[in-house]
């Protein structure tokens, strides 16, 4: 699947922004990638709340109609005192705004292309619009089009509020120098409460391109004290990482070992038949893959496969498990997405592991957080995209993390930073909690040289 990218500039989208207010925009539909037809705009559009129709044309003009209710092909007349037409040219310095004419409805809801009257885009199930001023909305074809009525681009984006600042923060975090000390103190020298591992292991699991090789690469760069890029991270439509990999982290040059390791994995993606296959999930649960195993999608690793760990003690096991998701794209992660978590939150859930959720660039979802980090608490539309993944995906909010990894920065940020230890202890954190079930009256129930016999989780027996 291509990777699906916004056509518009960062002065047409500044432009835009400032006739829709303090909002986020998200890319539902790009006719060139969809398809210039009806049925592909109310595929990815049809009740999705407040929209603005992004249209482009030879003419270097950006026009369209911004509406805040629903497409969902009722064949009824839409009243919205909200709805207006704009177009945004070269020649003016304001983008054009057009209100609806009084006591006349706003769109047709048709199974057509959008139907705003004066404006029909997708006409014809092409890349056209049919082009009626005075009726709903009144304008000059000049000023709003230039009279050029083929498209180069159609675009749909949903609009959402990103709200004010809360008064308080949701959570309370301290953003100093002797914070981020205690954190990194904290972090190295924490052991196990089993004493034959030395290491907690805590998997990344999420969707292609959700930042999970560039939140080790953050950390490392925490610890290390300065940027680097020992995992492979990057923007392609399919998954950057194709093994699976055991990163150690290490404090400073040449210094000695965190004492945790972050395991990546291939991302997830919608499809079957690519992406991570979810019956390695549990092999790497239990220790089974190897570092650098290449993945496959259509075959799961199997017990005679090169690279299969027959004889694997705890140490060898997964102890904490992280889902990584975009901030950014929250509100477009499909069923088949959310599905394929479930399926994981349920085999993990089986195994005892507990887990926690990741919300990356977070900067890039608010920019009132993009302003200020230490926002990130206040933010209420980053607050309320927390309780959406925790509705989503059946965790509890304590378990949803916000953080900021470093993708184009040269220097280290001490808020930055803050907030990545922050994440990390709650990792282990998390992971004393699977160590401590799996104790009992001070002693281990398991057998550390046999701990999985056979690909069944055993069952410990004192």
């Amino acid at each position: 699947m291509p990777v699906v990218t916004s056509s518009l500039s960062e002065d047409h989208q500044k432009k835009l922004l400032s006739l829709l207010g303090n909002v986020r925009l998200h890319l539902l539909y790009k006719a060139s990638v969809h398809g210039f037809t009806a049925l592909a705009f109310h595929n990815r559009c049809d009740i999705q709340g407040p929209t603005v129709i992004v249209a482009y044309n030879g003419a270097g003009f950006v026009f369209g109609a911004y509406t805040s209710k629903d497409y969902n092909q009722s064949g009824e007349k839409v009243e919205d005192e909200q709805a207006f037409l704009y177009s945004i040219s070269e020649g003016r310095n304001k983008p054009l705004r057009v209100g609806g004419i009084s006591g006349q409805c706003s769109f047709t809801d048709e199974v057509t292309g959008p139907n705003y009257g004066a404006l029909v885009f997708l006409h014809e199930n092409a890349a056209k619009i049919e082009s009626k001023p005075g009726e709903n909305f009144t304008f000059k074809a000049a000023e709003m089009h230039g009279g050029d009525l083929a498209l180069t681009e159609f675009e749909v984006y949903r609009v959402e509020g990103l709200g004010d600042l809360l008064a308080k923060p949701w959570r309370n975090i301290q953003w100093t120098a002797e914070k981020k000390q205690q954190l990194m103190k904290a972090i190295q020298s924490y052991k196990p409460e089993i004493k034959t591992v030395q290491q907690a292991r805590v998997l990344l699991v999420g969707p292609v391109g959700a930042g999970k090789s560039t939140f080790f690469n953050s950390v490392n760069s925490v610890f290390r004290g300065n940027m680097t890029s020992q995992a492979i991270a990057g923007t392609a439509g399919r998954s950057v990482t194709t093994q699976f990999r055991t990163y150690t982290i290490k404090a400073g040059k040449g210094g000695g070992a965190v004492p945790l390791i972050l395991c990546d994995t291939m991302g997830l993606e919608e499809n079957a038949e690519t992406g991570l296959n979810i019956e390695d999930i549990v092999n790497i649960y239990k220790g089974h893959i190897r570092d650098r195993y290449q993945f496959s999608s259509l075959t799961p690793l199997q017990e005679d496969t090169p690279g299969f760990m027959k004889q694997v003690t705890l140490k060898d096991a997964i102890h904490c498990v992280v889902y990584v998701v975009d901030t950014c794209k929250v509100s477009l992660l499909t069923q088949k997405m959310l599905d394929k978590f479930a399926g994981i939150r349920k085999k993990t859930n089986l195994l005892g592991i507990p887990q926690i959720l990741l919300m990356t660039k977070v900067d890039e979802a608010c920019p009132l957080v993009a302003e200020d980090l230490k926002n990130v608490y206040r933010s209420v539309y980053l607050q309320r995209k927390a309780r959406e993944l925790s509705e989503s995906f059946g965790i509890p909010l304590s378990c949803v993390l916000p953080v900021k990894s470093y993708s184009e920065e040269l220097e280290l940020d001490q808020d930055v930073d803050i907030l990545l230890l922050t994440a990390v202890a709650q990792m282990l954190n998390y992971t004393d909690s699977f160590f401590e079930n799996q104790v009992i009256g001070g002693q281990e129930m398991i057998d550390q040289q046999d701990l999985y016999r056979s690909n069944e989780l055993s069952r410990p027996v004192l």
